[in-house]
C-alpha cells in the first residue's frame, strides 16, 4: 500500500511543481494574445481535476 501511495504522492508533487513553473513563466509573456490565458486556465483546471482523480484512485490500485 505504501509503495503505491508514495509513488502517486511523488508524481502529484512533480505535477504541482511543473504547474508552478508554468505559472511563473507566464509572468514574462504577453498572455492576452491568441487566447493563451484562457487556454492556460482551462489546462490548469483539467490538471487539477486529473490530480484529484489520481489521488482518489489509490485505494482501487491496491492489491486485495
Amino acid at each position: 500500500m505504501a509503495a503505491y501511495s508514495n509513488e502517486v504522492n511523488r508524481t502529484l508533487e512533480q505535477v504541482g511543481s511543473s504547474m508552478l513553473k508554468l505559472r511563473e513563466s507566464m509572468r514574462g509573456i504577453q498572455i492576452r494574445t491568441a487566447g493563451f490565458k484562457r487556454l492556460h486556465d482551462d489546462f490548469a483546471r483539467q490538471v487539477a481535476a486529473v490530480s484529484v482523480h489520481v489521488a482518489d484512485s489509490v485505494p482501487a490500485m491496491l492489491p486485495k
